[in-house]
């Protein structure tokens, strides 16, 4: 299968290609390299005959109709997107630009090249896409794919839109589509404005480990290689026009993740002094902070046989392993505009 990978160079996105050159398929991954990509995190994939890459924005049409028409994909996966919630409440515009307009071109060129193809029934535009379209949950209860949209921020409404355009796209048109949505992914090459390598790098440099209002928010931890395993199995089993919400099970709390961490890094690099939890600081919530996500993934699991293959606790061990291997690749990106910075507190 040769597969259209928007966004390769990111972070979902190089777990994607990484493992589908590993599995023998052919990728073409195609990146802006805006701030938070990265192609270090393809460069052993990029050492195979089956690897290709475009330099090109998913908002212009022209260059994704070449890249369609050079490369002839028999599917894609379209994970180019704006994610950090903190930047989407500074800078809104970016996320609806390209999260909302790039995805209306990615379909576009995507259902131009499947009609002159002659409309094969082989083909697929996989859209990935995030939890958070669905709001917040109280105390109990799971999102599933027939859980109602309620956006809360501007990072997950523009991944909302996108999600209803490649619906509109399937019922109107009859491109053959399937998506996902996700929860929170954390592992290797995870970009440092996130909270799981701020933690660790704060960490390490000494410095506090902020945690928004008291802590108590709620995730469902993915880790990024259990992740793009999921999208490779539905890209290629799913069925046509549905949709599979994909989670780790593995719900925590901000803070409970963060102690995790501090312990963890307690053991592989010990303070002279005390632990790393005593660096731990309460600074003020982010605007509209959803209170809890967690993830139903039956459907995928009854349908597909897919399952998470590491507990939270294995995951962030090994992806503290990764950090504390890795240090030029994440000192490099610490150097970018906003990392580092306290933002989305408009």
């Amino acid at each position: 299968m040769k597969v259209l990978v928007t966004g390769g160079a990111g972070f979902i996105g190089s777990a994607v290609v990484r493992l589908a050159i590993a599995r023998g398929h052919q990728v073409v991954n195609l990146d802006a390299l805006t701030y938070a990509a990265c192609l270090e995190n393809v460069a052993e994939a990029a050492q195979s005959p089956n690897y290709a890459f475009v330099h090109a924005d998913i908002r212009d049409r022209a260059a994704l109709d070449a890249a369609f028409a050079e490369h002839a994909p028999d599917a894609v996966m379209h994970l180019a997107a704006e994610s950090h919630v903190d930047r989407s409440i500074d800078g809104p515009g970016a996320f609806i630009e390209t999260n909302v307009n790039g995805t209306y071109h990615m379909l576009e060129a995507a259902r131009a090249y499947w009609a002159a193809q002659g409309k094969p029934d082989t083909f697929r535009f996989h859209h990935i896409s995030t939890d958070e379209v669905y709001g917040t949950l109280g105390a109990t209860g799971l999102f599933t794919e027939e859980t109602p949209y309620a956006p809360n921020s501007p990072y997950s409404a523009s991944k909302a839109a996108s999600d209803h355009l490649v619906r509109a796209w399937a019922e109107t048109y009859g491109l053959p589509v399937v998506l996902t949505n996700c929860s929170n992914n954390y592992g290797p090459y995870h970009f440092p404005e996130k909270l799981i390598p701020v933690v660790i790098l704060n960490a390490l440099a000494g410095k506090d480990l902020p945690i928004y209002g008291d802590g108590s928010n709620v995730r469902d931890w993915l880790y990024v290689e259990d992740h793009a395993d999921a999208l490779l199995l539905v890209v290629e089993k799913g069925a046509l026009g549905r949709s599979y919400n994909i989670g780790g099970e593995n719900e925590r709390s901000n803070l409970q993740l963060v102690k995790a961490l501090c312990a963890i890094l307690d053991v592989k690099r010990p303070k002279e002094t005390g632990s790393y939890s005593d660096q731990i600081t309460f600074v003020t919530d982010r605007p509209g902070h959803d209170a809890r996500y967690a993830i139903d993934p039956t459907r995928i699991r009854t349908e597909l046989g897919w399952q998470p293959s590491v507990t939270v606790e294995e995951g962030l061990e090994k992806t503290v392993d990764w950090y504390l291997a890795n240090e030029d690749w994440w000192r490099a990106l610490q150097a970018r505009a906003g990392v580092g910075e306290r933002l989305g507190t408009a």
